[in-house]
């Protein structure tokens, strides 16, 4: 792990259950904040800063998908994961809807969760280091990773971090085929139906936004992935 502690906002009302997760991450080196109910650890989110957060979803006085709502008004690249025991998929589609990384069922094993953690801290930034500007040419647009937009003609789209994600893992593997399996396991940590349909969504949403380049193009390459061809050879 990085020498700064990546600083965890824990929502869960079962207390036991929550001890547990705080003792077993700070031991891998995590900064666990214990919240009990949902108003709670917004108050916590609101006064302090957070890396990542695992929230429950019954959770006193504020669910977990209000809470997550409300969390991403704060601040809308915040990752989380929830954790909890509803298992329905309608639960998890609307989860995954709220922009998670992860929804993890209980009861679950600690070494997965742990593993998952460690798989989205990787991709948090430290705050002491300076974020290179990184502008990249795709076809005719120029793609800013680090500010989310894509760039053709003077006329600027905004993106979300996990489409911005997506089109970067494609471009950097551009006229190749790439596995479904590769980018949802390096992207999400996790190769799972309900990520998998999440990623269906990112993919259209990035082929309507790259139409004005009628020389781009993201292909299903059946039963096994996707390929971004452009006939643009420019840098990464």
């Amino acid at each position: 792990m990085n020498k700064e502690r990546v600083k965890i906002l824990l929502a869960e009302d079962d207390l036991n259950l929550g001890v547990l997760l705080v003792d077993y991450l700070e031991t891998e080196g995590f900064d666990v904040k214990l919240c009990k109910d949902g108003e709670l650890a917004l108050k916590a989110f609101q006064s302090n800063h957070f890396s990542l957060c695992l929230l429950d979803v019954m959770l006193p006085k504020m669910d977990g998908f209000t809470l997550a709502k409300e969390i991403r008004m704060k601040d809308k690249n915040i990752p989380f994961i929830f954790i909890t025991a509803k298992s329905l998929k309608e639960d998890k589609l609307k989860g995954y809807d709220l922009g998670a990384d992860d929804y993890i069922t209980k009861p679950f094993d600690e070494e997965e969760l742990l593993w998952k953690i460690k798989a989205i801290a990787r991709r948090i930034p430290s705050e002491k280091k300076e974020i290179r500007e990184e502008i990249i040419s795709i076809g005719r647009f120029a793609f800013d990773f680090n500010n989310q937009s894509l760039m053709i003609e003077n006329k600027i789209k905004r993106i979300t971090e996990k489409e911005s994600e997506v089109l970067k893992y494609l471009n950097d593997n551009r006229n190749k085929v790439v596995k479904r399996e590769d980018l949802l396991k390096d992207l999400w940590g996790e190769n799972d139906y309900f990520l998998g349909r999440s990623l269906d969504v990112f993919i259209t949403k990035i082929r309507k936004y790259l139409k004005e380049d009628p020389d781009l193009k993201i292909e299903n390459v059946f039963g096994v992935g996707f390929i971004l061809n452009t006939d643009s050879t420019s840098g990464k």
